[in-house]
């Protein structure tokens, strides 16, 4: 059984900075490109950052360049989304999702997803 469980959230101030974990169990993990997405009440689900099967390369939406980074060990089996500067706009519910192969921006056609984790961020 896949499982995808995401941790790290909270409600913090602005500026701040807050640190995404996204465990995995039960999937080839070095087969798979890995993302974070976040969805906001009232608004669709949207691509964040994402990772390469190895980790060499990374992707960013333009809102959190600069500010996010993405790593992540097979070793492990896991993911990280390093999130500093954080601003009211990254309020959401951050999930992690997986994919074979390739990273992609649209949530659709990702395979496996985590529950989510709340990020609030107050001003």
């Amino acid at each position: 059984q896949v499982q995808l469980v995401e941790s790290g959230g909270g409600l913090v101030q602005a500026g701040v900075s807050l640190r995404l974990s996204c465990a995995t169990s039960g999937l080839p993990f070095s087969n798979f490109a890995m993302a974070w997405f976040r969805q906001a009440p009232g608004k669709e689900r949207e691509f964040v950052s994402g990772i390469s099967v190895r980790g060499g390369r990374t992707y960013y939406d333009d809102s959190v360049k600069g500010r996010f980074t993405i790593s992540r060990d097979n070793a492990q089996n896991t993911m990280w989304l390093q999130m500093n500067s954080l601003k009211p706009e990254d309020t959401a519910v951050y999930y992690c999702a997986a994919k074979r192969l390739v990273v992609h921006t649209t949530a659709r056609v990702y395979d496996y997803w985590g529950q989510g984790t709340q990020v609030t961020v107050s001003s």
